[in-house]
């Protein structure tokens, strides 16, 4: 099997990496739960494990059952998905880049002999201790950058601010429950307006916008978990595109990648 990239954690975030990478020609797996709590599902390969696939400009993701299946998706231009979050296809397929999408932000032990080249995305990672590489994810002058030294900024809590909002445009789940969603992607929503219920309590737009996210229904959640995003800005190319964020940050996956000789050989040869 040709050398790949794992790419751990199938959420938006992780979806300007795959895109980066899989246009430069790197093999990839994604991997995800049997249950991914994505809410820009989408522009999140995770959205594969409900559907079977997914595409997100113009890059598919197709759902396998085994490793043995990634070649041939490979063959035809398409990223496979598989659900194994534990990573019990390591061993059997030690993938050559393992690229930690999960956004856990707090610090987790990870073994830097996984792969030969892990990179952490985000707060929790530090260069040298659960990640050779961290790529900085918070908004502002450093977003995007590769640290083969210390650690990424802390989390803020705070999502960016859009047009006057910023924890406004993001809603959670009042009770615990199972989602129902009563609005699709795109949808143009007015204050007060149900966007989704938890259980039988509306979760309502706290102004006018689109909907960009929303948690895949059904599934169950607490109280206080994040189910939807509204977005001010009535453009409704945001909803089926990739963030000018995620792709920063695939920018430093790849730079990550580029800098290391031994994996740029694996990859291409050079």
């Amino acid at each position: 099997m040709k050398p790949f990239a794992l790419i751990w954690g199938g959420g938006d975030l992780a979806s300007g990496v795959v895109l980066r990478l899989h246009r430069v020609g790197i093999p990839l797996l994604v991997i995800e739960t049997a249950h991914p709590m994505a809410v820009r599902r989408s522009v999140a390969f995770a959205q594969a494990v409900y559907d079977g696939e997914t595409t997100i400009e113009s890059i598919t993701g197709r759902l396998i059952s085994s490793p043995a299946a990634m070649p041939s998706c490979w063959n035809e231009g398409i990223v496979p998905v598989i659900v194994d979050p534990e990573l019990r296809l390591l061993s059997e397929s030690k993938p050559l880049v393992i690229v930690d999408c999960r956004m856990r932000k707090r610090f987790t032990p990870l073994s830097l002999t996984i792969a030969d080249l892990v990179v952490g995305l985000g707060p929790g990672f530090i260069a040298g201790e659960n990640c050779h590489v961290a790529i900085e994810t918070n908004r502002g002058h450093f977003l995007g950058r590769a640290y083969w030294q210390g650690s990424p900024e802390p989390s803020t809590g705070i999502p960016m601010k859009v047009g006057n909002y910023d924890r406004e445009r993001v809603l959670y789940a009042p009770v615990e429950g199972r989602v129902q969603t009563l609005t699709n992607f795109g949808d143009r929503v007015k204050a007060g307006e149900p966007v989704l219920k938890v259980a039988d309590q509306e979760v309502s737009a706290p102004f006018e916008g689109l909907v960009r996210g929303l948690l895949h229904p059904g599934i169950w959640v607490e109280q206080g978990t994040k189910v939807g995003d509204i977005d001010p800005r009535l453009e409704d190319f945001r909803c089926w595109t990739v963030s000018d964020k995620t792709l920063a940050i695939g920018g430093g996956v790849l730079e990550a990648l580029l800098t290391r000789p031994e994996i740029r050989a694996a990859l291409w040869g050079t």
